[in-house]
């Protein structure tokens, strides 16, 4: 497999290079994988030992579930490529030995993909992870930022780490955080609080970066359980949704342009979110020799269900059993090109 292309075609098409210009391509993509739960019980783990002894989860089904997203990576982007994604944030994994299962699976093994995972305090078990392409991609620095959260109760409320990567991708030094903040359980309103909380540990952490580099290359990606228009996005990581009104400092969301065209990457009662989301900084929209080409939604008709009453929806793989689907979320990718001389 091509580890890179020179798309002249692709980019003429897009009409954002000249034809005398040569790139590299990576493709940056973020997976909500849905419970991602090895067949092992955890005694610490309240969902894991639900689902076994309900018997709604055994080696079988995992086994399929690793074959259904091990076949979804590869493609994300390779229209495009004519390749894997370089890099891959993932959320709802429960362990290292998932993630494990998953890069050594048949449609991935001859990748070789990296593993960056921290374990979690979330009370359900589940984890932030990145992958990336040994070849591409060489991680100097990661480190795991808690979210610390309180019940109304006064109790810990339990949830998600943000994961910080820092390393260089193709000779050029770049910074991920990957993020799953909390959910809407609850309620939006009620619950929003919390995802306003992670938005300013988010901000902590790119500025922190900034203080450091001003110059920095970030991009920050994640299921933020918010969609782009949302306090937690919009008011908190201050962002803009276009390029050329992108302020020197800003953070700039590719996605909420296809948000406001009516696309999502998951649906509740029949409306589309934008829930997952890729989000950079402005260093990666006015750096002529590496900057962000564009974004999408990975939304192939095999990851759509086909009937019933949620026909149209992303084709998830568990909902009261075993559904032989995918995830309830799409991933999003964005692409970066790298000026070769």
């Amino acid at each position: 497999m091509k580890k890179y292309f020179f798309c002249f075609l692709f980019l003429s098409a897009l009409q954002i290079f000249s034809q005398e210009e040569r790139f590299q391509i990576s493709t940056i993509a973020f997976y909500n994988v849905e419970n991602l739960f090895d067949a092992a019980d955890d005694p610490e783990n309240y969902w894991d030992q639900r689902w076994l002894e309900e018997g709604t989860w055994n080696e079988e089904i995992y086994n399929k579930k690793i074959k259904n997203i091990s076949s979804v990576i590869p493609q994300i982007g390779f229209e495009y490529t004519n390749s894997h994604p370089t890099i891959i944030g993932l959320c709802e994994v429960e362990n290292r030995q998932v993630l494990i299962d998953l890069v050594q699976s048949e449609s991935m093994k001859n990748i070789n993909y990296g593993i960056i995972h921290f374990d979690s305090p979330d009370e359900r078990g589940i984890d932030v992870a990145l992958l990336f392409d040994r070849y591409r991609f060489k991680p100097k620095k990661a480190k795991s930022y808690p979210l610390y959260l309180s019940n109304s109760n006064g109790s810990r409320d339990f949830t998600r780490d943000q994961l910080l990567v820092e390393g260089f991708l193709d000779g050029e030094k770049i910074y991920f955080i990957v993020n799953h903040w909390p959910s809407r359980s609850g309620g939006l309103i009620r619950s929003e609080p919390k995802r306003i909380a992670a938005a300013r540990l988010n901000k902590k952490i790119i500025d922190s970066i900034k203080s450091v580099d001003s110059f920095a290359k970030i991009i920050t990606m994640g299921d933020f359980n918010d969609d782009p228009n949302d306090k937690s996005i919009k008011e908190e990581l201050q962002t803009s949704w276009k390029k050329n009104k992108t302020a020197k400092n800003q953070i700039f969301n590719p996605m909420e342009s296809l948000f406001r065209k009516g696309y999502g990457t998951s649906k509740y009662r029949g409306n589309w979110n934008m829930l997952d989301q890729l989000l950079i900084t402005e260093t990666l929209l006015n750096n002529e020799s590496f900057k962000f080409i564009k974004a999408g939604i990975f939304n192939k008709k095999f990851l759509i269900n086909p009937e019933g009453n949620y026909k149209g929806y992303p084709f998830r793989s568990f909902y009261n059993g075993w559904l032989g689907g995918y995830s309830d979320h799409f991933p999003v990718f964005l692409m970066l090109g790298k000026k070769i001389n």
